[in-house]
């Protein structure tokens, strides 16, 4: 027979929502742990009573009774289990696990009966459905008619708001069935009703969360915050958890109560509520009871008369009242000797205390994580400056808390708090067992243990491989032909509207000199940018006809997958999608990967056999074109031969030449794609220089100059 039974994915109802967690089952008794909480409900094995096997809605239920009238119920079994849980609670608890189903008919009348904290409502011998007395938040009566009222839980879907029950009226003198109703269920419910005075008040406290100053009224079952504009009842059962947190400056404290379900007020939740204290205050405080009560109920963790730090009396009153341990930070130790690291979360600046279970953030907004729930924690570079890094913790359920602008001194510190406790370090380093020191981080930009400095330079250099195959395929006349500022100004020379104008006036010639200088500079200057990059030969585009590159198998699997990752994590960007594209894909079996492959190879086979075809018909296409331009080039250059003016042409003539050198620039640097062309584009410029000389220096005879007057 095992010592031990664990269930994972186990459900407990609470106020209407389902909570998942672990139940363990040992010799010593029950433990159940709240995935979300962190709640644990511990069950000696001396308190069980009663044990209860049920069908329920998901799948097999489980309720427990002890002792002391409280009740658990468990779901989420499998029908299978029975038999398992049988024997267990035979050998380890000596109780026999009773199959019971609940009553399916749908009638509407039946029994009440009020067991412990539980309110049954039976048909026959067995229960139509169960009220847990707790969850209720006010009971009212009426003419045989009593109105349960319910707690919300804002993490449930849809709320129970009210039951109303109608009791005939009975015989019996003296008893009145609606009072004695009501009676037994405010008895057990978990209504907040002030009746009595406060066993202590504490007056003016400074609240963080909620904000204001507020006087604390502490009672048996809750606790009463009164301030000026706003009152809360907390009731202790809501107190999650207690921290006392020492301040940075170590004049004052921060005493933080988790609360779940949280307080509201109108459309806001609070689930912390955080008191600040002087260290230097001090009260002497008087309880509202006789010592003997005290002793009774308090055994001891209370006096009568205490005096000493107002923060000490306040956690102590309720560590007591509450039952519950006071969490103080741990061994953690920052670089200026403080126990906390001053952060920035949601651009507002704060206080984070490393614990020995978990991070709490102090104030606002509060945030408690425990190292169970994390999935991993990542060390990352400031955005604004180099002074400060990033602090980033995942949840398993996908959530990400970044804390930014924390002071480079602290990176070792807290580097080695992480790595003690064992947690993932998304960005460990190159090197595994080699820990980043705070030296090598405080001196060295370059070290080669920081995986966010190595990221970036891997993505520096895949953009420059990016950056020189885009240079590579664009061509090389067109980067050589880019000049702004010498094409303008040429451009404007050359083919400016007061061109004709000089060239028929008496400077004619001072003009012409300037002209055959300036174009001589400029063949001068695009012969030399010509010879400083030579043609690749054999260079071609892509042909847009040519078969594409098979995909990978990761690329296969994602393009099937991720629409589904998409309705996983609704809201996902496209960066984060593709991280955890990348994550699933690293996690995932042999087997299933085995079955992408053999897609991917498949996807090769396919490549290769339309490459082959593709390039054994490309070829006699090719031979065509190339026939074909070849003949096209010839035509151009008898052409432009043709076209070529003679020594002492009249002024049209001129303006021709010009026209032409215009047309030939243009569509040289178009058709400037092949090796061939770039020597033919040599080839003009040479001849247009050449005619340019012999144009300037040919004087211009008497009818040219005659014919100028005359235009003018």
């Amino acid at each position: 027979m095992a010592e031990t039974l664990e269930f994972n994915d186990i459900y407990q109802e609470v106020k209407g929502s389902m909570n998942d967690g672990r139940l363990r089952l040992s010799r010593q008794g029950i433990i159940f742990k709240n995935s979300k909480t962190g709640k644990v409900d511990n069950i000696q094995a001396g308190e069980l009573t009663e044990g209860i096997w049920r069908r329920v809605a998901l799948g097999h239920g489980l309720k427990l009774l002890t002792k002391n009238g409280h009740f658990y119920k468990y779901d989420g079994f499998r029908e299978s289990e029975f038999e398992k849980l049988s024997d267990f609670f035979k050998s380890h608890y000596r109780l026999e696990l009773v199959e019971k189903d609940l009553c399916v008919k749908g009638w509407n009348w039946g029994t009440v009966k009020f067991g412990g904290q539980l309110l049954s409502f039976d048909i026959g011998e067995q229960p139509v459905f169960e009220i847990p007395l707790s969850n209720v938040s006010q009971c009212t009566t009426g003419k045989n008619e009593v109105t349960l009222e319910f707690h919300q839980n804002d993490d449930a879907e849809v709320s129970l708001m009210e039951v109303r029950f109608y009791v005939p009226p009975t015989q019996e003198d003296g008893v009145d069935p609606v009072e004695a109703f009501a009676q037994n269920v405010l008895s057990k419910a978990d209504v907040i009703q002030a009746t009595g005075d406060a066993i202590c008040i504490f007056r003016e406290l400074q609240c963080l969360t909620p904000r204001g100053r507020y006087d604390i009224r502490i009672y048996p079952t809750f606790l009463h915050l009164h301030g000026k504009t706003f009152d809360y009842k907390i009731p202790y059962t809501t107190v999650l958890r207690l921290f006392l947190l020492p301040h940075k400056d170590q004049r004052q404290m921060f005493f933080v109560i988790s609360l779940d379900p949280p307080i509201k007020q109108g459309q806001t939740r609070y689930h912390f509520l955080i008191l600040l204290f002087s260290k230097d205050e001090d009260i002497s405080l008087t309880l509202n009871m006789n010592e003997d009560e005290v002793e009774k109920r308090f055994e001891g963790r209370l006096t009568k008369n205490m005096s000493g730090s107002l923060y000490e009396m306040v956690s102590r009153v309720m560590k007591a009242l509450v039952n519950r341990k006071i969490t103080v930070p741990g061994n953690f130790q920052g670089h200026s000797g403080a126990q906390c690291i001053t952060c920035s979360y949601k651009a507002s600046s704060g206080l984070l205390y490393p614990l020995e279970r978990g991070f709490i953030y102090v104030h606002k907004p509060p945030v408690h994580i425990r190292f169970d729930e994390i999935s991993f924690v990542n060390f990352a570079r400031g955005t604004t400056t180099t002074r400060s890094f990033d602090f980033e913790i995942e949840t398993k359920q996908g959530t990400q808390y970044t804390f930014s602008s924390i002071e480079r001194e602290e990176y070792g510190k807290l580097f080695d708090f992480v790595n003690a406790k064992k947690l993932n370090i998304k960005n460990r380093g190159l090197k595994e067992g080699i820990n980043p020191s705070y030296d090598e981080y405080a001196d060295s930009d370059e070290d080669q243990h920081d995986a966010y400095l190595e990221r970036m330079k891997e993505e520096g250099k895949i953009r420059e491989e990016n950056a020189n195959d885009s240079s590579d395929d664009s061509g090389d006349e067109t980067d050589e032909s880019f000049n702004p500022g010498d094409e303008e100004d040429d451009v404007a020379e050359e083919f400016d509207s007061n061109a004709s104008a000089s060239s028929s006036s008496n400077e004619g010639d001072s003009d012409r000199d300037e002209k055959k200088k300036k174009l001589a500079k400029k063949a001068k200057i695009v012969k030399e940018r010509k010879s400083r990059k030579k043609p690749v030969e054999g260079k071609k585009g892509k042909d847009p006809n040519a078969p594409k590159r098979p995909m990978s198998a990761y690329m296969l699997w994602l393009n099937a997958s991720r629409e589904k990752i998409k309705s996983d994590h609704p809201g996902i960007s496209i960066t984060d999608l593709s991280k955890k594209a990348g994550e699933i894909w690293k996690g995932m079996s042999k087997e299933k990967k085995e079955e992408w492959d053999r897609k991917a190879e498949e996807a090769k086979r396919e490549y290769e056999k339309a490459m082959k075809e593709y390039s054994e018909g490309g070829r006699a296409e090719s031979s065509y074109r190339k026939d074909k331009s070849k003949k096209k080039k010839k035509g151009k250059v008898k052409m432009e031969k043709k076209s070529t003016p003679s020594k002492g042409s009249s002024k049209s003539s001129s303006k021709q030449l010009s026209e032409s050198f215009k047309s030939r620039e243009f569509v040289s640097s178009d058709e400037s794609s092949s090796g061939e062309n770039k020597s033919k584009k040599k080839r003009r410029r040479s001849e247009d220089s050449e005619e340019e000389e012999e144009l300037a220096s040919t004087p211009p005879s008497s009818e040219e100059s005659g014919s100028g007057s005359d235009e003018e």
